[in-house]
């Protein structure tokens, strides 16, 4: 499990999530689009969720626990930053990758 520091507090996430989400994050600020990063949390952590703003002002800190980067399936990373059309990039679950053929 990596963190994804933002201001004062951390949350963490799996490795490949915070991986997809910082192709999103850094896509969307290099536009320079704020925006909500919005997830939903596990009935095991309480349900809920959260939504944080992200804007080029607050600094993010992103530390992963493997050593090894994931593949990126860039199918996810494009559903990540299309949902923001609708309110915020919402972290969904990873979508099988399409096979060329």
């Amino acid at each position: 499990m990596g963190t994804l520091r933002y201001e004062m507090e951390e949350f963490s996430f799996d490795d490949r999530v915070l991986a997809h989400v910082q192709i999103v994050i850094s896509t969307k600020l290099r536009r320079g689009e704020n925006f909500f990063l919005t997830w939903s949390l596990p009935s095991s952590a309480g349900s809920g969720r959260h939504a944080l703003w992200i804007d080029n002002g607050v600094p993010i800190h992103i530390s992963y626990s493997g050593s090894r980067a994931p593949v990126i399936n860039r199918e996810w990373v494009e559903s990540l930053i299309l949902s923001s059309a609708t309110g915020g990039v919402h972290l969904s679950e990873e979508p099988p990758e399409q096979e060329d053929g």
